[in-house]
């Protein structure tokens, strides 16, 4: 293809930090999700699906829908230390996710398995590149390679940004497992504060994946509502190394 906008859009976030030297043992694992979305289908039924559900619970649209405040009932979320209320909106916003079509390449890395001596690179480094080239052999088979696509993440800080920028265009530029160059990929930042759905779904399925990898044997409704969203390759699965794909 020559390079046009292309069909699909990249929203990415992470779940856990990727320190390697301090390790909480009660999250001892980092997980990436890219969550892709088809243009016309994102603005055409799930965005408005979405707006529809704050202006149902909220008043407006305005609210960020965020794992974490959700999970903790903080923010706008404290109304929903009314159990009914709280039980009637994870139904529905269960309903979003799951009636919502869009793909996830996920990366899950355990950090007490993960063998430095073969993977050096941080956990963020590792899970950026396996999901990248996951995205690149699902574009593939669209016949979207070299189209370009964009890939947005939440802002985290300028260093921050900065390093994963880098670490973007290396992957990008043919330093993958691949040994290809992923043509047409770009990285965007953007704030929280953008109120941008496909950032917000994102963030809700990062935390799912990785307790699925640390607690495997834990009830896990959230997972089992996206479980047949995600890109099942196995290809960079290597869960003897502490790389969950």
């Amino acid at each position: 293809m020559t390079e046009e906008n292309g069909s699909y859009i990249f929203y990415g976030d992470e779940s856990g930090d990727h320190s390697l030297t301090s390790i909480d043992p009660d999250f001892p694992v980092f997980a990436l999700s890219l969550c892709a979305f088809k243009k016309s289908t994102y603005c055409s039924r799930i965005v408005p699906k979405f707006q529809k559900l704050k202006f149902q619970y909220f008043g407006h649209d305005a609210v960020v829908l965020h794992e974490h405040e959700i999970r903790k009932q903080t923010g706008p979320f404290v109304v929903f230390s009314d159990r009914f209320l709280r039980s009637r909106f994870m139904n529905d916003l269960a309903n979003c996710i799951s009636s919502s079509q869009f793909h996830i390449f996920s990366c899950v890395i355990s950090k007490h398995d993960l063998k430095l001596d073969l993977f050096p690179d941080n956990p963020y480094s590792i899970a950026l590149r396996v999901c990248l080239q996951k995205a690149y052999l699902f574009l593939e088979k669209r016949d979207e390679n070299g189209a370009t696509t964009h890939f947005i993440f939440e802002k985290r800080g300028k260093k921050e940004d900065a390093e994963l920028e880098l670490e973007f265009r290396r992957i990008v530029s043919g330093v993958n497992d691949l040994n290809k160059p992923f043509a047409g990929f770009r990285i965007q930042f953007s704030d929280k504060k953008t109120n941008s759905t496909g950032m917000q779904i994102a963030d809700l399925t990062a935390r799912p994946i990785a307790l699925r990898v640390f607690r495997a044997h834990q009830s896990n409704r959230a997972y089992e509502i996206i479980t047949s969203k995600i890109y099942k390759g196995r290809r960079f699965n290597n869960p003897k190394l502490g790389i969950f794909s």
